[in-house]
């Protein structure tokens, strides 16, 4: 594709996904009818995006001069009922989005679209003007165009059509009027399949956006719809101070975890051959408030991959130890766990580490989808799982 062809096939998704987002604020009454009748606050953003490649490969060097550019657009609730959501995050809003990039030769990469759902967190008081914000995404990146060994032999970064998005963006948002905040910051993506299939060094990107909100108020098309009207509502949310975070329902934990995965090794890669993986966890959790938390704990590792280098089956264990930071909010925790092994790490290197998204399904048990890496940032493995509390105080 031409770059005027790629710029045009964007524009016309992003037209597409534009005419969606219209047509579903009309969805979404049902769920504002449960909302106080004072206001029901949304906002729509579009952002530009532009940076460079954080690329720990040799192939793709020549391909990814140029860095990249994408487009991201999000639609958000903004809650203002006192509730636990509200009360454990600040007010704040959360929504989905869709995003859409050129990271390089489109003949080598394809051309990268995702879906996503993300929270946004406001950092600064309510009542300034310039705000500052931080706000983590995660959903599914596709579109991508894999590793072939005939026909795409230099993409060694990303093995299947499909990967996990994640992107994390921290930035500020200056209220330019009553509806529109100009938005600026900076923010890193990243692309993988977590080994799932190879090659899979991901794609890593990290750069500066800049774009527009447009924050709006439902209750203002039941109130008057005449475009000329001076009686209106207003378009966003007063946000109040923060509460103190409060305690959490019981100040610490056990828990007991279990999760599974599937693996390609490099040297089959292009193949259907596929290994095998597991995770065992006994945490101790000490819970500070509703927000934040630590864990410590022992994990019992099992990969059936490990047969190319180690034979022997008992090899295919590993013992570890780790520590973590959780950010509770709502019934999300956002995990990170650092450890390294107690047995023989079988080339694995001295550390790992385990980003998770947990979700709380009751006080006692709840679901799990993260990544193990290997040799510090490198994929291992995407592990989906369930864990049990069997003892709280």
């Amino acid at each position: 594709m031409t770059p005027k062809a790629i710029i045009e096939f964007h524009f016309r998704s992003s037209v597409l996904f534009l005419i969606f987002l219209l047509a579903g604020f009309q969805l979404s009454d049902i769920y504002a009818q449960s909302e106080s009748e004072t206001g029901r606050y949304k906002s729509i953003s579009i952002k530009g995006l532009s940076g460079a490649h954080l690329y720990t490969g040799q192939d793709l060097l020549e391909k990814i001069n140029y860095g990249y550019g994408a487009l991201d657009i999000r639609f958000a609730w903004h809650p203002h009922k006192d509730n636990q959501w509200t009360r454990d995050t600040g007010y704040a809003s959360y929504g989905f989005g869709y995003y859409t990039s050129t990271i390089g030769d489109p003949q080598v990469f394809g051309n990268p679209h995702a879906l996503y759902a993300f929270a946004n967190f406001f950092l600064s008081k309510p009542y300034r003007r310039n705000v500052l914000e931080i706000s983590p995404a995660l959903g599914l990146t596709y579109n991508l165009e894999p590793f072939d060994e005939q026909s795409n032999p230099l993409n060694d970064a990303i093995g299947a059509r499909m990967a996990v998005y994640f992107n994390v963006s921290f930035g500020a948002a200056y209220k330019l009027n009553r509806e529109i905040d100009l938005l600026y910051g900076i923010d890193f993506t990243h692309y993988s399949n977590g080994r799932t299939y190879t090659p899979n060094y991901g794609l890593n990107l990290f750069g500066l956006n800049l774009g527009m909100r447009y924050h709006f108020n439902q209750e203002q098309r039941d109130l008057d719809r005449d475009p000329y009207t001076t009686n209106v509502v207003p378009s966003r949310f007063q946000r109040p101070e923060r509460p103190a975070s409060l305690p959490y329902d019981f100040d610490h934990s056990v828990d007991i975890y279990a999760a599974a995965g599937t693996v390609q090794n490099y040297i089959d890669q292009g193949t259907d051959l596929r290994y095998g993986t597991f995770s065992g966890v006994i945490d101790y959790r000490r819970y500070f408030n509703r927000m934040h938390g630590l864990t410590l704990g022992v994990d019992l590792f099992y990969d059936a991959s490990l047969v190319e280098s180690f034979p022997d089956s008992a090899d295919h264990y590993l013992i570890g130890v780790h520590g973590g930071y959780d950010f509770m909010f709502w019934k999300f925790d956002i995990r990170v766990q650092v450890g390294t092994y107690l047995t023989d790490n079988r080339e694995k290197g001295t550390l790992f580490i385990r980003p998770a998204l947990q979700y709380e399904i009751s006080k006692s048990l709840f679901a799990q989808f993260g990544l193990k890496t290997r040799n510090g940032a490198g994929a291992d493995w995407i592990e989906v799982g369930f864990g049990w509390k069997p003892f709280k105080w």
